[in-house]
């Protein structure tokens, strides 16, 4: 379909092909020594026609008071169209215009000094009201002391020597008052008086602009203090989540710290914790949530509370993450964090851990070497669809662990794995206590009030004892094939070694008691092999007994008439403590423990 030649059919395209015409004729008249619009009224085309020799016009549709005859265009009445009637006020010349006159009516406070002195020129009457009446031709620094305390007096040196403009903004005048934004921008004056070529000369001069932003640094100081509480919250709140105090095993040394990040990065997630699992056994864990703020603190307290209570069910390292990955994408499916989870042995002297996308552990062995624990890393917690797998790294007498955030390693424009080869050397050269060492690995990398990141640092050692400490700790195993000879084998076994530890009478008594009834409950409910496993620390005293079936017993009430089913209420009864767990292999390890009396 041809639209443009139906279109000419439309009226609004007649309309604005009128507008055109008429437009068009117009800049004719113009071209030919009409009177601009800018100037003068609308002509109208058909005026000059009519004009006599008087000068006035015939045409009444200028004026619109005619009776519109003989244009043909306008009402029976006579009336023009509006268009057409209009006047247009003359717009004065920017030339026109007095410097003074502008400048005075400026909202803005401007004053305007000359020479090396910065003699007062001119002050507006905005200036006047802000600051009162100025004398001309005094030097600035007695005139305007205002600019003294706003410190801009070395500013209009600048100006003058540069002879390019500078701006300063907010600047507060002291005690609290009004805020301004500056700008100083280099006038040049014409000397008076003296031959041609003097008068010609000029010297410099500063206009001197100052804006009332008040309100806008008052509004920003509120924005910055709302911030500053909220990150104050999200601290306060982060702190509280992480534990107060480290538990502390009893063969291991731990110390911790965490760094928020600097006043102007927002708080993030990170987190540690130590949890005693019993048997000598011990947890620890690290993560970091990838956020900021108050959320990300709250969603890191969830799953700190989520890893204490699944190492209460002591299962293996993967399993553990296996169970906050699915608790994380509960939480927040918009939040990811990465965590380890490892478990310290020391009967085996490893660490058994799992990672969900967190960095390695860095472990450094007694002769000074360290090492990175190698892969199995799964993807980060919350991303679900994945079997996280454990593996093992020695720990054994006289090492020491780190376990670390990213906000320790990790800088903008540098790979992280140079952070963390970082990690490694300082780590190899660091010697002390946990807390010690935590500190030196803190500043060695860098790691100050302003860093821009959240950081967690967990240090763990394996003392290496001797002497007069190392007759605190023993360990003492035997091999049980089974048969009806197995529980007299134990119980003397028992009583031998715990005579030779020089317990107590009644502290040997309940702890073959306890030996006697555990190898009992292996005889009936499991399979071999079987040991049984005695270990003394400086604060307490484990029985542990293993065996080749994975169920785990339970504490259960047996009724008057029952032959068995006593042994593990009776070790509940008199032990501090008691657990059990599947051990890797296959199996199960039922536990007890005896709290030493204090020396």
């Amino acid at each position: 379909m041809n639209f443009t030649r139906w279109s000419a059919r439309f009226p609004g395209t007649q309309r604005r092909a009128a507008a055109r015409t008429e437009h068009a004729a117009a800049q004719a008249k113009r071209g030919e020594g009409a009177v601009p619009a800018a100037r003068g009224g609308r002509a109208d085309p058909g005026a000059e026609r009519s004009t006599p020799a008087d000068g006035h016009p015939a045409d009444s549709t200028v004026s619109g008071t005619g009776t519109g005859a003989g244009t043909g265009t306008g009402p029976a009445t006579g009336t023009a169209p509006a268009q057409r009637t209009g006047v247009l006020t003359a717009v004065p010349s920017l030339d026109e215009l007095s410097v003074r006159e502008v400048l005075g009516r400026l909202p803005a406070l401007v004053a305007l000094v000359h020479g090396p002195e910065h003699r007062v020129a001119y002050v507006n009457d905005a200036y006047t009201a802000g600051f009162g009446a100025r004398t001309p031709g005094a030097p600035a620094h007695e005139s305007l002391p205002e600019l003294g305390e706003l410190g801009l007096l070395p500013l209009l040196d600048q100006v003058q020597r540069s002879g390019k403009p500078r701006t300063a903004k907010n600047r507060t005048a002291p005690g609290g008052g009004s805020s301004y934004t500056v700008t100083c921008t280099p006038i040049e004056f014409p000397k008076t008086g003296g031959t041609a070529p003097e008068a010609e000369a000029h010297h410099a001069g500063v206009l001197i602009h100052l804006a009332d932003v008040t309100d806008h640094a008052e509004a920003v100081e509120r924005l910055r203090a709302s911030e500053r509480r909220q990150r104050e919250a999200a601290v306060t709140l982060q702190r509280s989540l992480l534990p107060q105090e480290l538990e502390q095993p009893d063969d291991l040394r731990i110390a911790a710290t965490y760094q928020p990040g600097g006043t102007e990065a927002a708080v993030g997630g990170d987190w540690y914790d130590v949890i005693t699992l019993g048997a000598g056994r011990t947890a620890l864990v690290i993560g970091d949530v990838m956020g900021r703020g108050v959320r990300a603190a709250a969603v890191m307290g969830q799953l700190r509370t989520a890893v204490r209570a699944y190492a209460r069910l002591d299962l293996p390292p993967h399993e553990v993450l296996q169970l906050l990955d699915g608790l994380a994408a509960e939480i927040d499916a918009s939040q990811i964090a990465t965590c380890v989870y490892a478990v310290h042995d020391p009967n085996e002297g490893l660490l058994a851990y799992a990672s969900a996308g967190h960095l390695p552990i860095l472990v450094r062995d007694e002769h000074g070497t360290v090492r990175r624990a190698a892969d199995p890393t799964g993807p980060p917690l919350g991303t679900g669809g994945w079997l996280h797998t454990s593996g093992t790294i020695a720990l054994g007498p006289g090492s020491t662990a780190v376990l670390y955030t990213d906000g320790l390693v990790e800088r903008r424009g540098e790979d992280i794995d140079e952070g963390v080869a970082a990690l490694e050397r300082a780590l190899a050269g660091a010697q002390g206590t946990p807390s010690v060492i935590c500190d030196r690995l803190m500043r060695a990398l860098g790691v100050d009030a302003d860093h821009d990141d959240d950081v967690a640092v967990m240090v763990l050692q394996q003392p290496a004892r001797s002497g007069a400490d190392a007759e605190l700790f023993h360990n003492a195993a035997l091999e049980l094939l089974g048969g009806i000879e197995a529980a007299p084998r134990a119980r003397a076994f028992a009583q031998g070694v715990l005579a030779s530890w020089r317990f107590p009478v009644e502290l040997c008594d309940l702890g073959v008691l306890a030996a006697s009834e555990l190898v009992a409950n292996s005889l009936q409910h499991g399979t071999p092999p079987m040991r049984l496993r005695l270990r003394r620390t400086d604060r307490r005293l484990i029985i542990e007994v293993t065996d080749g079936d994975d169920h785990l017993p339970r504490r259960r009430r047996a009724e008057p008439a029952d032959e068995t089913g006593r042994g593990i209420s009776i070790v509940a009864t008199i032990a501090s403590s008691w657990g059990s767990r599947r051990t890797p292999g296959g199996g199960k390890a039922v536990w007890c423990e005896f709290a030493l009396p204090d020396k």
